[in-house]
């Protein structure tokens, strides 16, 4: 299925992100009442189980969505709880039936199709990749990927 590779894309883009990050900044927030780096990953993570479980596959037994926000300050448990609730969406949209997809869910946008859940989906990874990258570059850090497009840029002979 086609969304499967824009889900991964949102995943590498976030983990690699994620990785980039020191520790000590997790905690890190641009003004007081938004939240912090490492809350916005585990907003996502959240998200992940939650689009999971709107689409048809249960939380996994021992996650609490609520708990996750207290491990945000932990970087090697954001990037593992960031791996495991891709592996979690992944999971739930390889359950998904081609004859399944025109079927009307309930969302937190109202009803749509599970198709149409798709976009929901999208949008909110690049609302938070777009907030994420908007954090990481607040402190110093320019994303993987735009740190190697400018090697490589260097790297080219000069005409």
């Amino acid at each position: 299925m086609e969304f499967l590779d824009e889900v991964s894309y949102y995943e590498q883009r976030f983990e690699r992100l994620a990785d980039a990050i020191p520790a000590e900044k997790y905690n890190w927030r641009p003004s007081e009442g938004v939240r912090s780096i490492g809350e916005v990953y585990m907003h996502v993570v959240s998200a992940n189980y939650a689009f999971a479980k709107m689409l048809g596959t249960p939380f996994p037994a021992g996650v609490d969505p609520k708990a996750l926000m207290a491990a945000s300050t932990d970087k090697a448990k954001v990037i593992q709880a960031l791996k495991d609730s891709f592996a979690q969406i992944r999971t739930a949209i390889l359950a998904i039936k081609d004859s399944e997809l025109d079927k009307e869910i309930k969302t937190p946008r109202g009803q749509t199709t599970i198709r149409g859940s798709f976009f929901l989906i999208s949008g909110h990874y690049g609302e938070h990749l777009g907030q994420s990258v908007a954090y990481a570059r607040s402190i110093g850090i320019v994303p993987p990927w735009t740190e190697e497009r400018q090697r490589q840029e260097a790297e080219k002979p000069k005409p």
